[in-house]
């Protein structure tokens, strides 16, 4: 293979624009884009098993509250 068809084989084309590209890290230190990140304690986690259970249940205490 020759030098210049490795380069345009690795070479991205015009469309892709990397400075506009996101990257997420990953663990505790990643950021959501548009969402907010809760960390329960464990013993609260244990009795939700997902994040829509989660969601539900403070729906539903703020619609009490209100």
């Amino acid at each position: 293979m020759s030098e210049k068809s490795k380069i345009s084989c690795y070479s991205l084309r015009s469309e892709y624009d990397l400075n506009s590209l996101r990257v997420r890290k990953l663990g505790l230190e990643r950021k959501s884009f548009g969402e907010i990140t809760i960390r329960l304690e464990s013993d609260v986690a244990e009795v939700f098993p997902n994040a829509d259970a989660v969601k539900e249940a403070l729906k539903f205490l703020i619609r009490i509250v209100q």
